[in-house]
């Protein structure tokens, strides 16, 4: 009951992972992402064991090939059958899995810097329209990311209705510099781009802050004078 996108770009010098995922259940990305700043990110979907995101990231950051730790993984699950799995490293492409129990029309496709997987799908076109849309888009990461979500549900989406969307990227920093979340709406990709739109402006002070609270600024708002 799920579509995302797990994507890389290089960004001020900087290797940037990110993913987004929209569902028809509630807080989607709260079970689906798994990010590791210097390593990779990784989707767990479909009847979703949040446990295989970690694993993932575990093998690929022991020895940094996402189709070997995509093989790794899949092999010693148990209940794999019910899997839809994606998984990118550091460079070249992303790789996907999907159990011969995913739900309804499944489909994925990948490229350079990228996977996207989905299940109970209006079309198998979907994700090579995610993909497509996320290599033309432009602006930083979190931008191309919300692009080619609304891509996505432009195609068709799932086959009912999505309520619920998140957006998770992390960066040089131990921590995700973008964590937003749309945990139930109507229109949760909209909302979840009115959310991005607000915090870009402000994402990297928080980092600032996080790093060099001394060196802050000030937001100006009442009590901070």
């Amino acid at each position: 009951m799920t579509f995302s996108i797990v994507a890389r770009a290089v960004e001020g010098g900087t290797t940037r992972f990110g993913i987004a995922a929209s569902s028809s259940s509630p807080a989607v990305v709260a079970r689906v992402a798994h990010l590791r700043p210097g390593v990779g990110a990784a989707a767990s979907q479909n009847v979703t064991d949040p446990r295989l995101g970690g694993r993932l990231l575990d093998r690929l950051g022991a020895h940094g090939d996402p189709e070997r730790a995509l093989a790794e993984v899949t092999a010693a699950a148990d209940h794999i059958e019910y899997r839809q799995l994606t998984v990118l490293g550091a460079t070249g492409p992303g790789f996907a899995y999907s159990g011969a129990g995913t739900l309804g029309k499944h489909a994925s496709a990948t490229a350079d810097g990228v996977v996207v997987a989905g299940n109970m799908l209006a079309g198998e076109h979907l994700p090579q329209a995610i993909v497509d849309a996320f290599t033309t888009a432009t602006g930083e990461l979190e931008q191309r990311l919300v692009a080619a979500m609304r891509a996505g549900l432009d195609a068709g989406g799932e086959e009912g209705p999505v309520h619920s969307a998140g957006l998770v990227v992390v960066s040089d920093v131990d921590w995700p510099v973008t964590d937003l979340r749309v945990d139930w709406a109507d229109d949760p990709i909209d909302r979840l781009a009115e959310l991005l739109d607000v915090w870009l402006p402000q994402r990297d002070t928080y980092v600032a802050r996080g790093l060099d609270p001394a060196s802050a600024p000030s937001y100006g708002v009442p009590g901070d004078e």
